[in-house]
Order: C-alpha cells, then sequence, then structure tokens
C-alpha cells in the first residue's frame, strides 16, 4: 500500500508529539504550524489528554521532527527529546517502520531545600 493510502485514515499516525507539562501557547504553536503547512498529508490523527500532559498523534514523522526543532528555536526555556520505536517490517519493500516520539518538557527549576 502507498502512504496516501494510509494517510487516508482518520486514525492514521506516524508521530507523537508529548507535550509536559501542557501549556497552551506551545498547542495553539503546534495547531497553527500545522493548518499553514495547507496540505490533505499532514493533520492530527488524535489529541489524549493525560494527568502528566497532553499527546498530540502526527500523520507524519519527518514533519513531527522538524516541528520539535521548530519548538526548540521559540521556546528557549523547554527541552527536546526525539526517540524512535520500531513498529512494523514491511515485507514488500524490505524496510523497516518506525513511530517517533518527540518530546517537548519545560525545564523546572530545581529547588534546593536549606534542611
Amino acid at each position: 500500500m502507498s502512504k496516501s493510502t494510509f494517510a487516508n485514515n482518520p486514525k492514521y499516525f506516524e508521530a507523537i508529539i508529548q507535550l509536559r507539562p501542557y501549556d497552551d501557547e506551545v498547542f495553539e504553536f503546534i495547531k497553527g504550524d500545522i493548518k499553514r503547512t495547507k496540505t490533505d498529508t499532514i493533520f492530527i490523527s488524535k489529541v489524549e489528554q493525560l494527568k502528566t500532559g497532553v499527546d498530540i498523534y502526527i500523520s507524519s514523522q519527518r514533519y513531527a521532527r522538524s516541528l520539535g526543532q521548530k519548538l526548540k528555536r521559540a521556546f528557549r526555556d523547554w527541552t527536546l527529546l526525539i526517540t524512535k520505536k520500531f513498529q512494523t517490517a514491511s515485507r514488500l519493500e524490505s524496510k523497516v517502520l518506525s513511530r517517533a516520539t518527540v518530546c517537548f518538557r519545560k525545564n523546572e527549576e530545581r529547588r534546593v531545600s536549606e534542611d
């Protein structure tokens, strides 16, 4: 199957962008950047609210990685961690398919207790 066949499924995703903790400004930046792409192959499949933040499921791994770099430049007090996880091996194309996780975490100032 071609990539466009998978992308027609509204639940399809190649990457997860994790915001820890949830921040309105960063979330709106991500939504606005996706709207500016003006392509139907890049979309948000699902947004999952968690106790520790939010997971945003994106249809394009390459776009999610580049968006992570944009976020890092725009929000200096956040850290970026990009990992990938084995998904499946395509027997037709002899390729290993993986899913990326782009974790964008706010730097917390650690307070030293004076006991």
